[in-house]
């Protein structure tokens, strides 16, 4: 396919707003390009690869211009001129190039030429690299030049997400969404849509048979949802498998021989991080091969006590490894096996894994890794006594696992649901919501340029983000500017394409970043669109403040509209005393509307 025909495909999804004709209009795009299956997810999401291994070109934005400006002969005065006045360097490049009369690069071209742009090192590669984009600019023009610098940048902004591309290549192998099941669970297994891509159109449905869980290729993590009780837990559930909840770094940890690598919830690799936890998984892991999903907590030396999960995030760096090591110690708690010995395990049920994960760990004292500890109970009381047991040791509670359930890779369900400390009668949780945008601050924030920020979840149903609440408060001035610092880096010029709001926020930001947030309750909002179906207005958070930044999760890990549903139901229930309120129905979960409440 030539590039210009994938920037023409980018110009339509950007100006369509209806996300079914995004889903076909991608479909129509992969089936006119079979041979570029595997590249086409990443480059529709302005990535050259997967999220844990797409590299960094290493290109900033002076350097951009600056091949910019020698691809079109002009002075980089005249680009930075234009770039004040349009705000875009994707449209700076669109206005300067004309369209090339020769034959134009393919988009395997583009992706092979960016990708050894990336690959670029050494003394003189500033200078090769910008070559090499100049080079590559002086083949393009027009709107292929627009989103090929947006590329560059990282800065598509097409609002593709990883749902919407599910959908459009089950509509492609079936004509319909029936295949998407199926596609998702081998997108789950190996987080690599170009994979899932390339073995689809080229082999066919049965082809992602053959996609299973592979040391260094991480799984996407399964995700716990939300019961109101341990009663309402077991009636649910049935018998259960009660482990601790913790507060800190959400760790899959791969072993292939001597080989170990860790992953992040968020899909980075974090193995230089963490030698602590490395040097355990070769010590510790009586396996050839295995496959770990566990929770890296920080604890105080002196005292065992665990520490919040800000200070264990503190151990996310390059830099300084060994200080923050003595300084900030790791106790790794494994809590699943995906791989043992080449088999892929996420089909047994969690009663087997379980069993499997204890007999490979070797337990050693003061060991830097252990097996999470667990209960199976079929007793409310028993699950109970062990939340508040959990709580007292500074946890967050509990979760809870049916015996039977396979690992739900990428899925949030009842297989598995967190049962945590409630924060007073009204108050039922805590929320990790998207920033969409913010306001510049009056007053005594005016100094600071950040006053409030519009915050979102996640509708996996329809891949947008819609909003919750505005918050304003819970951070530092510090920590405000370093926030603020961040979203300006993700600033855009309008409404991102796959956020849904009433609200108009002074500054938009792309989708990109998680904070935790505590409110007072949840109330109906005709202002908020999260939930807001039919005419019936939607649901917002009261008096919230953040509590944290969730840096270690993906946007589409957030909390759910969903969620927030139904929590709003539960609260409601308990107010009334009756947790299935009349005209609930427990097989969709909905129930009638409220009317509105400011």
């Amino acid at each position: 396919m030539e590039f210009a025909a994938l920037a023409a495909a980018f110009r339509e999804i950007e100006a369509q707003s209806s996300r079914i004709r995004v889903t076909t209009r991608l479909a129509e795009l992969f089936r006119s390009a079979p041979g570029d299956a595997g590249i086409l997810p990443y480059l529709l999401q302005g990535q050259l690869g997967p999220p844990y291994a797409a590299p960094d070109l290493g290109l900033d934005e002076q350097r951009i211009a600056l091949a910019l400006a020698t691809a079109a002969r002009v002075p980089i005065a005249e680009i930075e001129r234009l770039y004040d006045q349009q705000g875009d360097l994707g449209l700076v490049a669109e206005s300067l190039l004309a369209p090339s009369s020769g034959p134009g690069p393919t988009v395997r071209e583009v992706y092979d030429r960016l990708r050894l742009i990336a690959a670029t090192v050494g003394i003189g590669s500033a200078v090769e690299k910008v070559r090499l984009l100049r080079d590559l600019l002086g083949r393009t023009g027009g709107d292929t030049a627009r989103y090929l610098i947006r590329i560059v940048e990282g800065r598509l902004r097409l609002g593709v997400g990883d749902a919407t591309v599910l959908d459009a290549l089950s509509i492609v192998s079936a004509g319909n969404l029936s295949a998407r099941p199926r596609i998702a669970r081998a997108y789950g297994l190996c987080a690599d849509l170009g994979v899932v891509a390339d073995r689809l159109l080229s082999g066919g449905l049965s082809a992602l048979d053959e996609i299973h869980p592979t040391p260094g290729r991480p799984v996407l993590p399964a995700l716990a949802g939300r019961l109101p009780s341990a009663s309402e837990v077991i009636r649910r559930l049935g018998p259960v498998i009660a482990e601790p909840k913790y507060d800190g770094l959400r760790l899959q940890a791969h072993k292939d021989g001597d080989r170990v690598w860790l992953f992040t919830r968020r899909l980075e690799e974090v193995t230089g991080a963490f030698p602590e936890i490395v040097g355990a998984v070769r010590g510790q892991v009586a396996a050839h091969q295995a496959i770990l999903d566990g929770e890296a907590v920080g604890y105080e030396p002196r005292t065992g006590a665990f520490l919040p999960f800000q200070q264990t995030a503190r151990r996310r760096r390059k830099y300084r490894i060994a200080e923050l090591e003595a300084s900030f110690p790791l106790r790794y708690y494994l809590f699943d096996l995906l791989l043992l010995d080449g088999q892929d395990l996420t089909s047994a049920p969690q009663r087997q894994r379980s069993g499997l994960l204890d007999s490979i760990v070797r337990s050693e004292p003061s060991a830097a890794i252990d097996v999470a500890p667990r209960v199976e109970t079929d007793n409310p009381r028993e699950l109970e006594v062990f939340v508040a047991e959990m709580l007292r040791r500074g946890l967050e509670g509990a979760v809870a696992k049916r015996p039977d359930a396979p690992y739900e890779a990428g899925t949030r369900g009842l297989h598995w649901v967190k049962l945590k400390r409630e924060h007073g009668e009204s108050l039922l949780d805590t929320f990790d919501l998207v920033v969409l945008g913010y306001d510049r601050g009056r007053g005594r924030r005016a100094r600071l340029g950040i006053g409030s920020l519009l915050c979102g979840v996640y509708d996996p149903e329809r891949d947008r983000f819609r909003t919750v609440s505005r918050v304003g408060s819970g951070l530092t001035d510090d920590e405000w500017l370093r926030l603020r610092e961040m979203l300006d880096a993700s600033a855009t010029p309008a409404r991102p394409s796959p956020v849904d709001s009433l609200v108009e926020p002074d500054v938009w930001v792309e989708p990109r970043y998680v904070l935790e947030v505590v409110a007072g309750e949840i109330i109906r909002s005709p202002r908020h669109t999260c939930g807001m179906e039919n005419g019936q207005p939607g649901y917002a958070l009261r008096f919230p403040r953040v509590s944290g930044f969730r840096f270690d999760r993906r946007p589409v890990d957030a909390t759910t509209q969903a969620e927030v549903v139904e929590l709003y139901r539960l609260q409601r229930a308990r107010s009334t005393g009756d947790i299935f309120p009349t005209g609930y129905d427990a097989a969709t979960g909905s129930t009638r509307p409220d009317r509105a409440e400011r």
